[in-house]
């Protein structure tokens, strides 16, 4: 039995790749939406935020052999959680992750965490669209709201959490783009013309995250782009592609 973090689309993928293989699978996810995703394609799965504790106890109980985290590139308490579980109880743990992108061009800057991202933007300044959803919002918002210059547009998924964090944080409803991608290059041209967007930030969270077409649409209008880099977490066994991880979890249960 397989203890699996998702919540991805190519974790959902991987989910059914290992199902099967022959291999049980139990998901887990945050959201319900991640959920119905699971759901519709027969995945057995669990719904909300654990621990590392509340993880090793259901490992534990319930006989699971194996964690295999397929959790998005920057849940990193996730993987976190997840490592001290399979380490409390006693079971393995194998990381996928989407491969890394390597981008090169003047008007990209790299920086190594949301709080660099957003004292970078304080300088620049400009109309700014953050693409980074909704949980690190509070880190540019406190940095970036009340700057001369400035307008922070806030495009995240259209949740009524994110909506009440917005106005908890004073973010304006004109400054809102409440939307679920995928995004194609030819829309997020549209809405940074429609916004005239100046600074664009983003999450170096690969091509399955539609990272590609919005830095693609970002040079077609010559927008300058601060990129979020990955956390820098040792994972040990890691693994980027489906095959690596099938051959992995054969040699291992």
């Amino acid at each position: 039995m397989i203890f699996m973090l998702a919540g991805t689309s190519d974790a959902r993928d991987l989910a059914l790749a290992l199902q099967r293989a022959g291999y049980a699978v139990t998901a887990t996810v945050v959201t319900e939406s991640a959920a119905s995703s699971l759901a519709d394609v027969g995945l057995p799965h669990l719904i909300g935020r654990l621990t590392a504790e509340e993880m090793a106890t259901i490992m534990t109980e319930q006989g699971y052999q194996l964690v295999v985290d397929a959790s998005h590139p920057f849940a990193e308490e996730a993987s976190k959680n997840a490592m001290t579980a399979a380490e409390q109880a006693k079971i393995p743990y194998i990381r996928y992750e989407r491969a890394h992108e390597h981008y090169a061009h003047p008007l990209i800057t790299v920086v190594k965490d949301y709080e660099e991202a957003a004292q970078l933007a304080a300088e620049k300044r400009g109309v700014i669209m953050l693409t980074t959803g909704s949980k690190t919002l509070a880190t540019f918002t406190r940095v970036l709201q009340g700057l001369e210059n400035t307008r922070v547009i806030a495009r995240m998924l259209p949740r009524l959490d994110n909506m009440e964090k917005c106005e908890a944080l004073g973010v304006a409803q004109r400054d809102i783009v409440a939307i679920q991608g995928p995004f194609s290059k030819e829309l997020n041209e549209a809405l940074f013309r429609q916004y005239g967007v100046t600074l664009m930030i983003t999450k170096e969270s690969g091509k399955v995250g539609s990272v590609d077409e919005k830095l693609e649409a970002a040079l077609a209008c010559q927008i300058e782009t601060i990129l979020i880099a990955r956390p820098n977490i040792q994972y040990g066994q890691q693994y980027s592609t489906f095959e690596e991880v099938l051959q992995a979890v054969e040699h291992t249960i």
